[in-house]
């Protein structure tokens, strides 16, 4: 399964940005700290390639501690870039405080009244940007829901008397060439429900979570509690599903497991935290699936380009004869 999702209003959003830019001092492109790779948006790339940009990996409280460190770092290390982590536990003004600094840092040049900091905040659906703003504003100022696509249209908000913070509705890119990055993006909910099969989607999970957090998918639903590590790792991933089926009641008639319910009380453990703190991706192996999209996707508009070749050799013949 190829899973893509690109609305009509993201297209919209696109433009918009291109055209803040033109006024902006710094970019902030917050990221789900689960999914620090996956959830990078490469289609800013190029759009705030000559701007100062800050990530933010939010959520850090549901992701993997050391890799949110390897995370940070990474981001750190690439030119003109900042990185800090934040999650709900913060108080609104140490949130607050930490992001006027960091953008501080990265444009030293701008601030007080005569040259305020104007600063773009991105990210890619359901990734906690309106929940975030109205903590940092202290008041409801967004709209939030644990849905993609809830953000329509740009917000000026005022962090401080010489900070304006511009929220716009979360985008994603119009084609997605890492299918772990697909898979990644369903998990965690930054993408529409009817882009994706729910089963497939926590198979896939399954498939990651056994060979990277066994401990805490055993713990989570009582797998193989007497049994080897290697046990429950080498299990077909729909035998696991239908144990957790089990575990949570998702039955139908005939004591059969309703693998739907199964997989949706899956992604929804996992969306929540109740598994732990995971995160689905290290630096090595996102960069490793990125380079392979890339290739694969290459190979795909060569293979592309030798048949329009052909189409057009068949039709000048044709033309000649």
């Amino acid at each position: 399964m190829t899973i893509q999702w690109f609305p009509g209003h993201m297209n919209a959003t696109r433009k918009a940005i291109a055209e803040r830019m033109k006024s902006t001092d710094v970019v902030i492109e917050l990221l789900d700290a689960r999914l620090p790779g996956s959830s990078a948006n490469p289609a800013l790339a190029g759009m705030t390639a000559a701007k100062p940009r800050l990530k933010i990996l939010n959520k850090q409280d549901l992701a993997d501690p050391a890799r949110t460190t390897e995370w940070l770092a990474h981001y750190a290390a690439q030119a003109s870039t900042g990185a800090i982590a934040l999650d709900a536990s913060q108080t609104p003004p140490a949130q607050r405080q930490a992001i006027i600094d960091a953008c501080h840092r990265l444009a030293p040049g701008r601030g007080g009244l005569a040259k305020p900091m104007r600063v773009l905040i991105c990210g890619i659906p359901n990734v906690g940007k309106s929940t975030l703003i109205n903590t940092l504003s202290l008041k409801r100022q967004a709209k939030a829901a644990d849905e993609a696509g809830v953000t329509k249209q740009e917000q000026r908000i005022l962090l401080a008397d010489d900070f304006y913070l511009y929220d716009t509705p979360g985008m994603l890119w119009p084609k997605i060439i890492v299918p772990e990055s697909g898979y990644r993006l369903a998990i965690s909910g930054a993408v529409g429900r009817n882009a994706y099969d729910d089963v497939e989607v926590a198979l896939e999970l399954l498939a990651y979570l056994k060979g990277q957090y066994t401990e805490a998918l055993r713990a989570r639903y009582g797998l193989a509690a007497d049994t080897a590590q290697s046990a429950l790792c080498t299990r077909n991933d729909e035998d696991i599903l239908e144990a957790i089926g089990r575990k949570r009641g998702a039955l139908i008639s005939g004591g059969r497991i309703d693998l739907q319910k199964a997989a949706e009380a899956l992604i929804t453990d996992f969306r929540g935290g109740v598994i732990g703190r995971i995160t689905l991706e290290t630096v090595k192996q996102f960069s490793q699936w990125l380079v392979d999209g890339q290739r694969a996707e290459a190979e795909l508009r060569r293979q592309r380009a030798d048949a329009l070749a052909q189409r057009k050799g068949r039709s000048g013949g044709r033309r000649g004869a």
